[in-house]
Order: structure tokens, then C-alpha cells, then sequence
């Protein structure tokens, strides 16, 4: 019996010495970097009407922790388009608009993660403050590399909001 228990004893040490060492492992490459093509929604551009616009990005992140991380989200809305400002219904014309957020990262689960932060969106003829919240699920693809799908939503201080989904593919340093 004494046998028994001791040879249980030795096979659970090893079997968590092993999950610590391959977690250790995959949590040695902190810094992660992916691009992102999605497209973006926005909910009027001045006429009624429901436009999608397609937008690319470039996402730099760093895992201060398994559950924590802080991520510099960019990208680009590849159209021009008008939007009605929300306080007094003005049409505002946007030219290829850049969108930079600094995000707080937080895995819900091994592969989801949720982003918030504060933004801007940058414009040639005016910028806006923005917040963002958003979903990524990590897909690993091999060992340094995995699919990111992507879902964000943007409220724009005295402006408009946006949805964007998206896909990206993620490489960790």
C-alpha cells in the first residue's frame, strides 16, 4: 500500500513539474505583435445609410502576467466617408482616419482576451478622444505564432462610434 502511494505521489510531482515548466515556457515571449484587416461599421455616414468601412491595424502588446497585459492598439480606416456628429447632427467628412488606443489587457479564459482603454482618432480636419472595449480570442497556430480574431467597439467623445471585426495573425517575441 505504501508502494502504491508513494509511486501516485511521484507521478502527480512530475506531471506538475512538467505543466510549470511548459507554462514557464510559453510565458517567456511577453511581447506580441500582430496585424489585423477588418472592417469597421459605423452606423450612419450623414444620409441614413449603414456603411462599412475596411480598416487594417498593428497591435503591439506586453504580458505583465498570465491574466495581464497592456496593448498599444493603431489602425486605419482605409475609406473616406461622412458621419453626422451626434450632439447637433452636423455632417463631418473623414479622410482615412487613424485610430491609436492604449489598452488594458485581461484574459477571461486561456484564449480570450478583453481590451479596454482610452483612444484618438486622428483626422486632418479634427481629432477625437475615443474609448474602446473590445474582445480577442488567440488562436495558436504553432509556437510562436496564432489567429486573432477581433471584435472592438469605439465611442468617440462628441462624435460617433464604430464596430470593427476583424482577423489578425500574431506572432509573440
Amino acid at each position: 500500500m505504501l508502494l502504491l502511494l508513494y509511486s501516485i505521489t511521484v507521478t502527480a510531482q512530475e506531471q506538475n513539474q512538467t505543466n510549470t515548466q511548459n507554462e514557464s515556457e510559453s510565458f517567456e515571449k511577453r511581447w506580441h505583435i500582430s496585424g489585423v484587416i477588418s472592417h469597421t461599421y459605423i452606423g450612419s455616414n450623414g444620409k441614413g445609410n449603414q456603411l462599412f468601412v475596411p480598416s487594417w491595424g498593428l497591435n503591439i502588446g506586453y504580458r505583465l502576467n498570465h491574466k495581464l497585459g497592456i496593448g498599444l492598439h493603431s489602425d486605419i480606416r482605409a475609406d473616406n466617408f461622412v458621419v453626422v456628429r451626434r450632439n447637433n447632427n452636423e455632417e463631418i467628412e473623414r479622410k482615412y482616419p487613424l485610430v491609436f488606443t492604449l489598452d488594458a489587457l485581461y484574459n477571461i479564459s486561456n484564449s480570450l482576451v478583453l481590451t479596454v482603454g482610452p483612444g484618438i482618432e486622428v483626422e486632418q480636419n479634427e481629432s477625437f478622444g475615443l474609448a474602446r472595449i473590445g474582445l480577442e480570442y488567440e488562436y495558436e497556430i504553432g509556437t510562436d505564432f496564432y489567429l486573432m480574431p477581433t471584435l472592438f467597439y469605439d465611442q468617440r467623445f462628441d462624435g460617433y462610434s464604430t464596430t470593427t471585426i476583424g482577423l489578425g495573425l500574431a506572432f509573440k517575441l
